[in-house]
């Protein structure tokens, strides 16, 4: 998989001055489009658009240096429709705009060129199970939240906290399909997953049961889950998890995520610093993989 990802590395260097496409991209990384995207915002931190970008005005400015071509024709060879447009993007980037950094020479800001490598440490084990499902529906309460990689999500805490006892109660009481109780589900997420773009946040439960008054339901059509499991503090533990199973679980094992909600059930310590925490995710198969 990493040989893979380095070949399409290889591939948006030698196109930063044409059109990128992510589908030619998820050919050359043997797998699908979403998953690529997914892939890749986990190993490096940074949505795959956004290091495309970053790296066309990192090269970008380097011919603005160099001084050989002008601001407009560099500007239209790395994709801006008018020299206004480039401005704004390498200003956003570098902080000064195109004409300033040639006439004054000032250092500007790079973004490396990528490169996947294995580190080995099996300092851990991943405890998961793979799981075939038929169709099932969420039935919750739903919000629009941003999206936080570390630390608390103040949007889900206002909005958990928000929800009286006894519509949690009625919640709970629908609940008869694993996982069991009221559970957070994930969904219509952003395929970048960059910090701060929106997604669809439900506390709900799983059931057959019809969505009461006031509750919306969400259908998830049957397919193949897989569930992880870890204990530790929170929010910390489970924010963990999820990059883990990115970083560690996906590189290592013949499957990808496929688009569909992603569930969490939590069940907090006695003291509340702590959680049990079970993460459902839907994958498919990777069948360009070993194993």
């Amino acid at each position: 998989m990493l040989d893979r990802l380095n070949q399409t590395m290889e591939h948006i260097e030698d196109h930063l001055d044409q059109v990128v496409d992510v589908a030619e991209l998820a050919r050359r990384a043997a797998t699908s489009e979403y998953h690529l995207r997914r892939m890749f915002s986990a190993l490096a931190g940074i949505p795959l658009s956004e290091y495309i970008r970053r790296r066309r005005l990192t090269v970008a400015g380097a011919a603005v240096l160099a001084g050989h071509e002008s601001l407009l024709d560099i500007a239209v060879r790395y994709g801006y429709g008018s020299g206004e447009a480039f401005a704004r993007a390498f200003r956003a980037m570098h902080g000064v705009g195109p004409g300033e950094a040639r006439r004054t020479g000032t250092a500007l800001v790079s973004q490396a060129r990528l490169t996947f490598r294995l580190t080995v440490e099996g300092s851990s084990s991943m405890r998961y199970r793979v799981e075939n499902r038929t169709a099932f529906t969420v039935v919750g309460l739903k919000t629009r939240v941003p999206l936080v990689h570390r630390g608390p999500n103040q949007a889900i805490i206002d909005f958990v906290r928000g929800i009286g006892t006894e519509t949690r109660e009625r919640l709970e009481k629908l609940s008869d399909q694993e996982p069991r109780g009221v559970v957070a589900v994930c969904d219509d997420l952003d395929p970048s997953r960059a910090e701060g773009t929106e997604l669809d946040y439900y506390q709900g439960v799983i059931t057959s049961a019809a969505a009461p008054e006031g509750m919306t339901a969400l259908p998830v059509p049957a397919g193949t889950w897989a569930v992880f499991t870890t204990s530790g503090p929170v929010p910390g533990a489970i924010q963990e998890l999820w990059r883990d199973v990115f970083t560690e679980w996906f590189p290592s094992n013949p499957y990808r995520s496929r688009p569909g909600p992603e569930i969490l059930r939590t069940r907090m310590a006695p003291g509340g610093a702590e959680a049990d925490a079970e993460l459902w995710l839907p994958v498919e198969r990777d069948t360009a993989a070993k194993g």
